[in-house]
């Protein structure tokens, strides 16, 4: 994998002054995983949302590689046919045989845990070669705040609201990066923002992988998240260190834990609330009533968190 001084010279493929919100996570995420495309040309393709709307408003662009705009729910489908193009040239001469280009498709958990599911399956399943990236930021942000699949339990969100009839929202989050591990595919990891060398180490492996890889990465949002815009990065690493959002690796079927992850069966998790405080998401968490509440939620962590490493044959 490249060192820290080798990625240091590598052309930063997302250029600075774009419309994103001070703090927000989805251009870090960004930043770190082209870094691990190496050299060779890279094809992005990208669902209308945070990330799209805020780089490429016309006549400007913020991505210095070939750029496509997709609808809401067929990133992976398009990018999945630029790559099929390119091969199919590739087989009538048009294309030097060993010419190399990455392809890769982006969305938020809206055009990914959601709407864009049914895109992102079939790529998987049909084996394209490409690297899918999802940026979590954990509803749809975009649009106005409202709850997506990947919203956590408790949360705000603005059709989750906190009221008599509930406390955020109800149900626990899809579990996405299990489910595009179950598809086979050739590469599949979790990582975060707050994490880069694991990050970027983790995108060099997907884009080398033959096949179709997905890298799930939790991206955080200042806005949606109700938090304080220069503590990104802290929130993100606490997510980690709590067990929210473990980090691993699935390599030709095989589990693994992250480094930084496996580091905490030994040292021992932070209590889920210290994730949770900074949010003002969670704020009414906190109150009295909710004690019971917030317990489920770190009961539902501690689960996912035994899940995760007994997938990864972790004691």
């Amino acid at each position: 994998m490249a060192t820290l001084k080798e990625l240091t010279h590598r052309e930063d493929r997302l250029a600075g002054g774009h419309r994103l919100c001070a703090g927000c996570g989805a251009s870090i995420a960004m930043r770190q995983i082209m870094l691990g495309a190496g050299t060779d040309p890279l094809v992005v393709g990208c669902a209308t949302g945070c990330l799209e709307v805020s780089t490429s408003i016309y006549p400007y662009t913020s991505w210095k590689t070939p750029f496509i705009h997709n609808a809401f729910e067929n990133s992976a489908a398009t990018v999945s046919g630029v790559e099929a193009a390119f091969k199919a040239l590739q087989r009538d001469g048009k294309i030097a045989a060993d010419k190399k280009v990455k392809f890769m498709a982006v969305g938020g958990d809206g055009g990914t845990y959601d709407i864009g599911l049914q895109s992102l399956s079939g790529a998987m399943e049909r084996g394209h070669d490409m690297v899918y990236v999802c940026y979590d930021n954990g509803a749809y942000m975009n649009t106005g705040i409202q709850r997506s699949s990947a919203t956590p339990k408790g949360a705000w969100a603005t059709t989750s609201e906190v009221g008599k009839a509930q406390q955020g929202k109800p149900q626990k989050r899809k579990d996405l990066t299990s489910i595009i591990a179950a598809h086979g595919v050739a590469y599949a990891a979790q990582g975060s923002i707050s994490h880069w060398k694991d990050l970027a180490t983790k995108a060099e492996k997907a884009f080398a992988a033959e096949g179709p890889a997905f890298i799930n990465v939790l991206a955080t949002c200042p806005r949606g998240w109700r938090s304080a815009y220069n503590k990104s990065v802290e929130i993100a690493k606490l997510a980690v260190q709590t067990g929210y959002w473990p980090l691993f690796e699935v390599e030709a079927g095989e589990w693994k834990m992250s480094t930084a992850s496996r580091a905490l069966i030994k040292a021992g998790r932070k209590p889920v609330a210290e994730f949770l405080k900074p949010q003002g998401r969670f704020k009414h968490l906190f109150a009295p009533e909710n004690a019971a509440l917030l317990a489920e939620i770190q009961a539902d962590v501690d689960e996912y968190w035994a899940y995760v490493m007994g997938r990864c044959g972790e004691e």
